[in-house]
Parts: structure tokens; C-alpha cells; sequence
């Protein structure tokens, strides 16, 4: 008897699709938010001193 891993794989990449959508999405929408809704630049969303600006003001 052989185990069948097709659905084993067919699970994993939907679900490997389904997170990299999930993430690039999310990515979108902060650089979305964050350039045109705050008026900063597209690619200083993803620095340091933004987020630790951010959570000091959540703070």
C-alpha cells in the first residue's frame, strides 16, 4: 500500500499562496496608508525609526 502525498502537497501550496497573498497585501496596504493617507514617503513605512515612532506614540 502506498500513501498518496498529493493532497498533503496541494494543502500545503494553497496554504503558502494563501500567507504570501496575506503578506503582500499587508505590505501594500501600509505603504497605501502611509503615502498617500499620511502623506509620507511609499518606502519609509518599512523603517525602524517609523514603527519605534509609532509604538512611542501608541505608548
Amino acid at each position: 500500500m502506498k500513501f498518496d502525498f498529493k493532497p498533503i502537497f496541494k494543502s500545503l501550496f494553497t496554504i503558502i499562496i494563501f500567507v504570501a497573498l496575506a503578506v503582500g497585501l499587508f505590505a501594500l496596504g501600509l505603504i497605501i496608508g502611509y503615502s498617500v493617507l499620511g502623506d509620507g514617503e511609499a518606502m519609509q513605512v518599512f523603517d525602524r525609526q517609523t514603527w519605534e515612532h509609532i509604538l512611542e506614540y501608541v505608548k
